[in-house]
């Protein structure tokens, strides 16, 4: 069933009653305001602005949710590793919130069924769902408060649908492998940058391609250099892996 229903002058509107069910079994709890909800699924390309002229998406709450989120993390993997450094529990926390992980679990979640967006079919979505997820959270957070948000993301999103050993024992810091290979080999590695503005997605894209000794070997995007750092790192190690006959000694 649609979430929306069309009005006689034929503009559709959100079906409210199909939203809070459908939101009630996400949460697996009765939501309070829901208001807070619907603004948690309006991405910045759907924004509206009321009467007062304040501009209404879910930008807000992502940026709250991203915070809650760490320290829920934060808190969860104290508790859970009690003799583990604060280096490791920070790269652990790290690899939780990498923004593939997180498109993974909102999918994962349906949420990617209660977004509101006007982003042209098959435009780059990655991180969409994601940051619909952060604002879930900060949703919850403000209508349910830090205890109850923290059970929601550990009993219905963590342990559900993530598995944390593999998290665990996953290298996923492919700048840091490839920079370890480069310095062993005493190669020269290179990024270069470059950002334009993506009008539907409304935001800045970075672009990001790494050189070693002035030769192509990955080239990343994301919302942020760090990101995209990442992805072209991880294109540049997987090159390496496979071109590499020195590689079973390397690792």
């Amino acid at each position: 069933m649609s979430l929306f229903r069309k009005r006689k002058n034929g503009t559709y509107i959100l079906d409210k009653r199909e939203f809070g069910s459908r939101l009630k079994i996400l949460l697996g709890f009765r939501p309070g305001n829901k208001k807070i909800y619907e603004i948690a699924f309006i991405h910045r390309s759907a924004s509206f602005n009321l009467h007062d002229g304040l501009r209404v998406n879910n930008e807000r709450l992502e940026f709250l949710g991203d915070s809650v989120l760490d320290m829920i993390l934060s808190d969860f993997l104290f508790e859970k590793y009690p003799e583990a450094s604060e280096g490791f529990m920070t790269k652990i926390r790290s690899r939780i919130v990498n923004r593939d992980v997180l498109n993974q679990l909102a999918v994962s979640m349906e949420i990617n069924k209660l977004l509101v967006s006007n982003i042209s079919f098959g435009h780059n979505t990655k991180h969409l769902y994601g940051d619909a997820l952060e604002a879930l959270i900060g949703a919850i957070f403000l209508d349910k408060g830090f205890k109850k948000t923290k059970r929601f993301f550990i009993k219905k999103v963590l342990e559900k649908y993530l598995d944390l050993h593999t998290i665990v024992n996953t290298e996923n810091d492919f700048k840091s492998l490839v920079f370890e290979w480069v310095q062993k080999k005493k190669n020269n590695l290179a990024f270069t940058y470059n950002e334009e503005y993506d009008f539907d997605l409304k935001k800045s894209v970075f672009t990001t391609i790494l050189c070693i000794d002035r030769e192509e070997f990955g080239k990343g995007q994301g919302a942020s250099k760090k990101e995209a750092e990442q992805e072209a790192s991880r294109q540049a190690w997987e090159k390496l892996k496979d071109n590499s006959r020195e590689f079973e000694k390397f690792t």
